[in-house]
């Protein structure tokens, strides 16, 4: 029997991916370029007939992430999605997951801001996700979609990251890659989890008293001891969890950084300059966080400049920058507000930065 492949739009794609993941709860909120997440599952699955998944409108964003807060904490499969001015409202209940140290999914379809902005594709929100965007110090793992086969495969993997460390985690993806359509191989449904978690809130058993889950610590050395405990989980993240994808850097000369679209925008640059002799390659990263950092110094150590392409003003640069320590020159290319360069654009900006 042959691999079960259809057509469709990344964000239906990772709307059928929680229900193959075996997901309990959706707990969204619509908002373009992202609506057809929940308008998929609402509609697919409207009498949980297929996995017993509860699908829920909320009546706002922050009501929608603390739901996916109250199902985690029961130790269920849980995510919620948006875009980018909605995400901004979730920050809140973010950090009270991860102070908490409750698994969940959260989806960025993130469009082109500040403000309300445009309905478009941007990448803005690099900040806001890889540097905590709610209060405290606290990491994610963030995962940056390039493909909708990609946006399908990071739900399952979320989900397994989510509860391998009891942390939320995000996929950064753009109205892009939401709204465009591929083949998408898909995997065999999933049961649904029936096991009960030893730190859930599922009451009193003969096993053990009832659990309590908070990120309420009122004395300061108590407080510190859990921000001890939790650097050393986020190191772990970093030691264990850094995913990229290489094109053409064995023999490159120069090299492009780029996410998501940017990075699709990307490969056919890169195809623009060798055939112009051009040696020039593609540093991807899958995880925004963690960053990979090493793999760039190691290619810094033989490459003469990095160009990072992103649709902001410069944002992930500052990472690239760091993870180089000053051992070449780092320069920046991009569009703002929804607006998406082009190949040949990327290629002319480049030559005239590095080149000329």
């Amino acid at each position: 029997m042959g691999a079960e492949i259809q057509l469709m739009k990344g964000n239906e794609a990772i709307a059928e991916a929680a229900i193959r993941a075996g997901a309990d709860a959706y707990f969204g909120y619509p908002i373009t370029p992202q609506s057809e997440i929940i308008e998929y599952l609402a509609h697919e699955d409207p009498y949980n007939k297929r996995t017993g998944m509860v699908v829920l409108q909320a009546e706002s964003e922050i009501a929608a992430i603390n739901m996916v807060y109250g199902a985690a904490a029961c130790g269920k499969k849980a995510m919620t999605s948006s875009s980018s001015p909605g995400i901004s409202l979730k920050q809140e209940g973010i950090s009270y997951m991860v102070g908490a140290e409750l698994p969940g999914l959260i989806v960025n379809v993130a469009r082109g801001g500040p403000g309300l902005g445009t309905i478009q594709p941007g990448q803005a929100d690099y900040f806001q996700t890889v540097k905590g965007g709610g209060h405290g110090d606290y990491n994610m793992i963030v995962l940056a979609p390039s493909t909708v086969q990609e946006q399908y495969d990071h739900v399952g993997l979320g989900f397994d990251l989510a509860f391998k460390y009891r942390n939320p985690v995000m996929i950064l993806s753009d109205g892009a890659i939401g709204q465009m359509m591929e083949k998408v191989q898909l995997s065999p449904q999933k049961p649904r989890e029936q096991k009960i978690y030893d730190w859930a809130t599922t009451g009193k058993t003969p096993d053990r008293e009832r659990n309590y889950i908070t990120s309420l610590f009122l004395e300061a050395e108590i407080q510190e001891r859990k921000n001890i405990q939790l650097q050393e989980k986020f190191k772990r993240m970093k030691e264990s969890e850094v995913r990229y994808e290489e094109i053409m850097t064995k023999d490159a000369d120069y090299i492009l950084v780029a996410y998501g679209i940017s990075a699709r925008i990307s490969e056919s640059v890169i195809d623009i300059a060798r055939k112009n002799g051009i040696k020039l390659g593609l540093l991807r990263p899958i995880t925004l966080w963690p960053f990979p950092s090493q793999r760039i110094f190691e290619l810094a150590e033989r490459i003469k400049g990095i160009l990072c392409v992103e649709m902001s003003a410069g944002q992930m640069i500052e990472d690239v920058q760091l993870a180089v320590q000053g051992k070449i020159e780092v320069k920046h290319y991009g569009r703002m507000g929804g607006s998406i360069a082009s190949p040949s654009e990327v290629y002319n900006n480049f030559i005239s930065l590095f080149l000329k």
